[in-house]
């Protein structure tokens, strides 16, 4: 299909499920705005990977309607890899979801390699991320051994949610509590460890764990 093709097509699948351009870009993240303009004044001139394929599923089309090009192998792929990607180091160390392991050897020995675009749209900064492995089962069924986890170590104010964390010179991965005055509770979500409860200053947080990868 060609790409002036494409708003026409998007309007009349819109209108068989009477569904309005503004609720669509919500649902695909933007603002209300976004596919009138893409409509109206092709701006943007095509829709984004990630936006078309959510497009496609809900209409229940293949993305070949909303501009994906039929041909899909690496040897015609024109986008610049040094541009598109982002290769994230991986550490030589490990996330304790158990005991704690002592970070002795943070060296770097491998990447993982993400998407910009990907990294960008969960607001991360690409230069504060790490990639670490998960040792032990303490965050069990959620973290588990051998799972590597992405770390943003963009400094912001403590708040719920896992983290990679310092505690008597042993790294550890738990899910912070901070509802209780003058306390951190750091909790694993497998039922069989016990909570921590330390001062803010007894513990150091190195990062927010945002994403998982593993062995299925």
């Amino acid at each position: 299909m060609k790409n002036r093709d494409i708003p026409q097509r998007l309007l009349e699948l819109a209108d068989e499920r009477r569904v309005s351009l503004a609720a669509l870009s919500r649902m695909i993240g933007k603002n209300a705005s976004y596919l009138q303009q893409f409509v109206r004044k092709g701006s943007p001139r095509k829709l984004e990977e990630a936006d078309r394929g959510m497009l496609a599923r809900f209409f229940g089309v293949d993305e070949v309607e909303l501009g994906k090009g039929k041909e899909n192998s690496f040897e015609n792929t024109s986008f610049d890899r040094d541009v598109d990607w982002f290769d994230v180091p991986r550490l030589m160390i490990g996330a304790s979801a158990g005991a704690g392991a002592r970070p002795e050897n943070e060296q770097v020995f491998g990447t993982i390699r993400f998407s910009l675009h990907w990294l960008r749209g969960m607001g991360l900064q690409v230069d504060m991320l790490s990639a670490i492995a998960v040792t032990g089962d303490s965050m069990e069924p959620t973290l588990r051994d051998g799972d590597e986890i992405l770390v943003d170590r963009t400094p912001r104010p403590l708040r719920d949610g896992i983290h990679v964390v310092r505690l008597e010179d042993n790294l550890l991965v738990k899910r912070i509590d901070t509802g209780r005055p003058g306390l951190v509770v750091l909790l694993s979500d497998n039922p069989a460890y016990r909570s921590i409860e330390c001062r803010p200053d007894e513990v150091q947080v190195i990062g927010r764990v945002v994403w998982k990868g593993g062995r299925i």
